[in-house]
């Protein structure tokens, strides 16, 4: 009995490979690639352009990782959070969330998240399996179907800022990425694609290496060591110092404007001397802010929202050091599909 391999795993010249074995022009491999990647087949019988000799070939061969949808919710504002699940009964959630000509899918790269960030109700699932390259484009396809459907436009954007730290699932990321922004795939362009990373900082100098075309944007929270390891352990390992050494790096690399996303915390994070931090650490290179509004998780209220004067004065102080400065606005609360709830818990 034949040992079948995973389809979205192969490359084209192993499928090239594949179809002279079994008696096919190596031209066949290109019809089959874009069966898989741009038109999001799920399985080989409709890949009409093919004999049904090799269709037979290609499943006694091959399999299909596929994703269904377990649930679906509409938020009040329109925003649509999903429940996927995979085939060995892994569950996993994407956002659709819809602006002004926009359309934008949150992603999501691993089945719960490792890295326990103390605001954040993902982190309380623990860490079950990395998504596979088919699972997280998938995800995308799918979304992308959805948002024509309940949006009646396709796409605009993508932020890799769902369940999960995408820089600890490197290689599947950046191949699921590369087949989206890929002609011969979505062909999505990469300036609207957004990768989110807690501050994985060996994973962003290889970003650099890499030479990568998306945008790359930091979960930081706050430029106090002390208190960015209180809510992100992830900071003990990679603190402040060694994430700025490889920000500037990868700056140096790319020449890319890198964002910061911090979430305001009342009493925590929000005070004049955290934006006086915040201002300094970002001077690393050319930048953007983006607050985020608290969202109540599961963590027993241990967190509230800052009140909207303490925002705006964060944000004036900003502003006078020349800072860009954008406040992002919750949607989807009412679903738990905003910020820091992605929990599963339509499961």
């Amino acid at each position: 009995m034949i040992d079948k391999v995973n389809i979205r795993n192969i490359s084209l010249s192993d499928l090239e490979a594949f179809c002279k074995k079994v008696g096919e022009r190596s031209f066949k491999a290109a019809q089959i690639s874009n069966w898989i990647w741009h038109k999001g087949a799920k399985d080989f019988d409709s890949m009409s352009d093919l004999s049904k000799k090799l269709r037979e070939n290609l499943k006694e061969y091959f399999y299909f990782d596929n994703i269904s949808i377990s649930n679906k919710q509409i938020s009040k504002d329109k925003t649509i959070k999903i429940l996927f699940s995979s085939i060995d009964n892994q569950y996993f959630e994407g956002v659709l969330i819809p602006g002004k000509g926009r359309a934008t899918a949150c992603i999501s790269t691993q089945a719960g998240c490792p890295l326990n960030c103390d605001f954040c109700a993902t982190g309380k699932l623990g860490f079950h399996r990395n998504l596979s390259i088919g699972e997280i484009f998938g995800k995308v396809f799918e979304l992308n179907e959805v948002s024509k459907k309940e949006y009646g436009r396709a796409l605009t954007n993508i932020v890799i800022m769902g369940m999960g730290e995408p820089l600890l699932n490197y290689e599947n990321t950046l191949n699921a990425v590369n087949k989206i922004i890929s002609e011969k795939g979505l062909g999505m362009s990469p300036q609207r694609v957004t990768l989110s990373t807690a501050g994985i900082t060996p994973q962003i100098k290889q970003l650099a290496d890499d030479k990568i075309k998306f945008n790359l944007s930091i979960s930081l929270h706050s430029a106090d060591n002390s208190k960015r390891s209180e809510i992100m352990p992830v900071n003990k390992k990679y603190d402040l110092e060694m994430l700025s050494a490889a920000l500037s790096y990868f700056y140096d690399k790319t020449g890319k404007r890198i964002t910061y996303e911090y979430l305001l915390l009342k009493g925590f994070n929000d005070s004049i001397k955290d934006a006086e931090k915040l201002s300094r650490f970002a001077k690393i290179s050319p930048c953007k802010i983006n607050l985020i509004e608290y969202n109540p998780a599961d963590t027993k209220d241990k967190y509230l929202a800052s009140d909207n004067k303490t925002t705006q004065n964060f944000i004036e102080f900003l502003e006078k050091k020349n800072m860009v400065v954008t406040l992002r606005r919750s949607k989807g609360q009412d679903i738990n599909a905003a910020c820091g709830q992605l929990a599963n818990k339509n499961q």
